[in-house]
């Protein structure tokens, strides 16, 4: 069998005399969307916080394409890869779309070019920008301010400025958060044209979404993993209804 792309073995953490990870065994394949569901201060955002660096774990190890990562600060993380939307970088409001994904082009190919110019005027930035602007669907928007944007447009940029940086893996932490009905169909379409191509990590609280787009599924409660697999086998899980579905399945229906 061909090896996981991401690897997570025993990682925990602990802040005072809280449990944020609790020794959390996980593994990503190539091509795959896996989702990560739990209740509020499960250790979700802890979790994406170990594999991105911003957190150091007490215990375990993080390999990502075969390298252990563990000790690896997070822009290295980034050049071999490993890139989280939503927090991998704040959008320049003032700034036009394919700006800020021109920007994070330049940034990746490590030149500086002529920074003083707008580096929408470089045709070895405009091309790749738009490009990743087609991706998400925001083509026709490339020259619209991005304080000009709708949340659910920033959230597809994010994206878009993620796919500049030509992730093997995307962390996705909470896309849907935010939007309403119309904004959450076009990402949950967006996320299911990307799964194609991206391996995707990816914490949502929107159920519909989760069981719609995942190949699997892992459940964590109180920082520990209590099921990983196939949705349909997640759903059927006993323990996990019990400590999480069931309770949002009253809340959907109550």
């Amino acid at each position: 069998m061909a090896e996981p792309l991401l690897e997570i073995d025993g990682l925990t953490k602990r802040f005072g005399g809280v449990v944020a990870s609790d020794r959390i065994s996980l593994a990503v394949d190539r091509g795959e969307l896996h989702a990560i569901i739990g209740p509020n201060g499960a250790g979700k955002t802890t979790l994406i916080g170990q594999l991105t660096g911003e957190l150091v774990p007490d215990a375990g190890h993080v390999r990502f394409g075969g390298r252990d990562i563990t000790a690896l600060p997070i822009h290295l993380r980034s050049q071999l890869g490993l890139a989280r939307s939503f927090q991998i970088t704040s959008l320049f409001l003032d700034f036009a779309a394919i700006d800020n994904v021109a920007l994070a082009v330049q940034a990746h190919a490590g030149h500086s070019f002529r920074f003083w110019r707008p580096a929408r005027h470089e045709a070895k930035l405009r091309g790749p920008a738009r490009a990743a602007l087609a991706r998400v669907g925001l083509e026709s928007r490339a020259d619209v301010l991005c304080a000009n944007l709708s949340h659910g447009e920033h959230r597809q940029l994010e994206i878009a400025v993620a796919l500049a940086t030509a992730p093997r893996m995307f962390l996705l932490d909470e896309p849907m958060a935010g939007m309403g009905p119309d904004e959450s169909a076009r990402m949950i379409a967006l996320l299911g044209e990307l799964k194609r191509e991206q391996t995707i990590l990816l914490i949502e609280h929107d159920m519909d979404a989760v069981f719609r787009l995942a190949d699997r599924i892992t459940v964590l409660v109180d920082g520990r993993v209590i099921a990983s697999g196939p949705p349909a086998d997640v759903r059927a899980d006993a323990a996990v209804r019990q400590a999480y579905l069931g309770s949002l399945e009253a809340r959907h229906h109550g």
